[in-house]
């Protein structure tokens, strides 16, 4: 498995965000953790990602224990979170050229990345001139750049125009064919039916289904209703 979660537990305060949250991605896979604002999504991406100490419970990505083993669990991820911000003070190449060092990889892996998200006329603007689309697509840039094992998506296509998203989803969908393991957070049905081929549902902290899209989309089928009405029913 790339990702194996098993019995989260995470409180702010008197919230309770995640209650014993638990679920396998195996490599090369895509799931969506779906669920609606305030369901424990991007805590469990944040915590995946090492960013995050969970009160309780275990996380591993790649084999590795993201509390004990954080080094090697982080090298193999590539993180956007949700509303990601860039360094805003810093132009586009520039932000790539920092995280690129920071990995030790090498310039033409900048002008590639560049490239691959469209970025070439504005890679010499400043991150905080960008508007939030551009930067989204900066994000995903910084998260992509080094190729990772595994993928933790935070509401990929926030921002994002209609043809960019088309595009940012068949990149998805390229790096996913050449390896990469990936995890989609989002609250939009049609996001996880085109990004994924496994479904994690969440709500209030708590996983409520888990299975294939395809077994998904047979429940509603032979119930007669829309796969988004199925979902709401699932986390009644």
């Amino acid at each position: 498995m790339c990702i194996n979660v098993s019995g989260l537990v995470k409180q702010f305060g008197n919230v309770t965000a995640l209650n014993g949250v638990t679920f396998e991605v195996k490599c090369g896979d895509t799931a969506a953790l779906l669920g609606p604002n305030g369901a424990g999504k991007s805590t469990t991406l944040r915590i995946l990602a090492g960013l995050l100490k969970p009160d309780a419970g275990s996380a591993y990505v790649c084999g590795f224990d993201v509390q004990r083993q954080p080094k090697e669990a982080k090298a193999c991820i590539g993180y956007l979170p949700e509303d990601a911000v860039p360094f805003l003070n810093l132009t586009v190449r520039e932000n790539l050229l920092y995280v690129a060092a920071l990995r030790g990889l090498s310039d033409s892996v900048v002008d590639e990345t560049i490239k691959l998200l469209g970025l070439e006329d504005l890679a010499d603007r400043l991150a905080g001139s960008l508007s939030r689309g551009n930067r989204q697509r900066l994000a995903i840039a910084l998260a992509i750049m080094h190729r990772p094992r595994v993928l933790l998506l935070d509401e990929p296509l926030n921002y994002l125009d209609i043809p960019t998203q088309e595009a940012v989803i068949k990149l998805f969908r390229e790096l996913n064919a050449s390896g990469s393991t990936l995890l989609v957070s989002t609250h939009i049905m049609s996001i996880a039916e085109r990004l994924a081929g496994r479904v994690i549902v969440i709500n209030r902290g708590v996983i409520v289904w888990q299975g294939a899209m395809d077994e998904l989309k047979e429940i509603a089928a032979s119930a007669g209703e829309r796969i988004e009405e199925v979902v709401a029913r699932l986390m009644r």
